[in-house]
């Protein structure tokens, strides 16, 4: 019996074969979910298309496209004004995102980095409320941790749920959103509004003591200095030191992070206090170097641009000062085009299309056209 099944699958082999032979294997179009990283030119050919495609929108409204591009180009990099103007605008989105890469290289999406940013801005100007006579650097000083903890503490309540409930962080990280601007509206209407402001929502002005130190005579202040400082010291640890190593090696393959005994849990806790001190050193930047009182729309949206300026980047952190600088000027820009009767939102519809072809050639470039029997 067994030569029989022997034979018998020998005879079959030959046949098998025969029918097959003259037929070649056909294409086909295969997702490979394996793929993590996209080619360095996704980025690049995004902001393209993106152009491209706003362009034909402000062609169909009776404006030259050049023309409205090259006021958005002068406007933000033209001038030694422009420049600067940038420069503020990157300082908080360059914060944000670095926050949010930390976090999104262990693949935790922290879109909360609005709020923290919020909550950065309020316990920065906590500091100046209850602690109005201190001198320059221990204001400063006690203004940069205060609006770090809180940022910090913001993202720790995104990182428990998480670690301990199995809780989606991004649930979490936008509806604490919402609390933060709640928690600002209260204080500004409420204990904290100035009796000097015309009854307008907002704290009192902060003193040159409180203020952070500008660079000559521009808006531009040393909250750049701060947010250079911390994209070198991204790069450092996550290039030269074991917890980066460790960071890279969840991002890349969690189950075998988890059987090499990295304790993932405890790194989700750690990139989240840091993705939120990040943020809400950026919210104490921008109430104390820019507007200079807390007040309601203290950001425009910083923490929500930040996700697409780290998408952007692909967490790279030459890459996320490029793509601050790039968003920043788009800001910037928006504001310059009204002058030729454009609305400032042509730089919100190119945020908007840039992020739709970044998301679109993350996913076609993990397809492959193959050959399978």
């Amino acid at each position: 019996m067994s030569r029989q099944k022997t034979s018998g699958a020998t005879l079959a082999e030959p046949l098998i074969s025969r029918k097959t032979a003259g037929r070649k294997a056909p294409w086909r179009l295969e997702f490979d979910a394996t793929r993590v990283r996209t080619p360095w030119w996704t980025p690049v050919l995004s902001v393209v298309l993106a152009l491209i495609l706003c362009a034909v929108f402000i062609y169909l409204n009776g404006m030259n496209p050049w023309t409205v591009y090259a006021k958005m180009w002068s406007g933000a990099f033209g001038t030694s004004f422009g420049v600067t103007e940038t420069l503020v605008k990157a300082i908080p989105l360059l914060l944000c995102g670095l926050g949010i890469a930390v976090a999104y290289r262990i693949s935790v999406w922290n879109i909360g980095a609005e709020g923290q940013l919020t909550v950065g801005a309020i316990a920065a100007t906590a500091v100046t409320i209850y602690f109005p006579g201190l001198p320059s650097f221990w204001s400063i000083l006690l203004m940069l941790l205060f609006g770090i903890a809180a940022g910090a503490f913001w993202g720790l309540l995104t990182a428990i749920p998480r670690t301990h409930f199995g809780v989606n962080e991004l649930i979490t990280s936008l509806m604490l959103n919402y609390v933060a601007l709640l928690a600002l509206d209260y204080v500004v209407i409420g204990p904290w509004k100035d009796p000097a402001g015309f009854n307008m929502p907002g704290s009192p002005l902060f003193t040159a003591a409180q203020s952070l130190p500008v660079l000559g005579g521009t808006r531009l202040h040393i909250g750049l200095v701060f947010a250079v400082a911390a994209v070198a010291i991204y790069y450092l640890l996550i290039r030269f030191t074991r917890w980066g190593y460790e960071l890279r090696l969840i991002g890349a393959n969690p189950i075998a992070a988890r059987y090499a005994g990295i304790p993932i849990s405890r790194h989700v806790i750690t990139v989240m206090l840091i993705s939120g001190g990040l943020a809400g050193l950026a919210g104490m930047a921008e109430v104390s170097g820019v507007s200079h009182k807390l007040m309601q729309g203290i950001s425009p949206g910083y923490g929500y641009t930040a996700i697409i300026v780290a998408w952007l980047a692909k967490l790279n952190p030459l890459g996320l000062v490029v793509s601050a600088l790039l968003f920043g000027g788009l800001i910037v820009g928006g504001y310059s085009v009204q002058t030729i009767g454009l609305p400032s939102s042509i730089s919100e519809m190119l945020q908007g299309a840039i992020l739709f072809f970044l998301i679109a050639g993350d996913r076609v470039t993990r397809f492959r056209i193959r050959r399978r029997a």
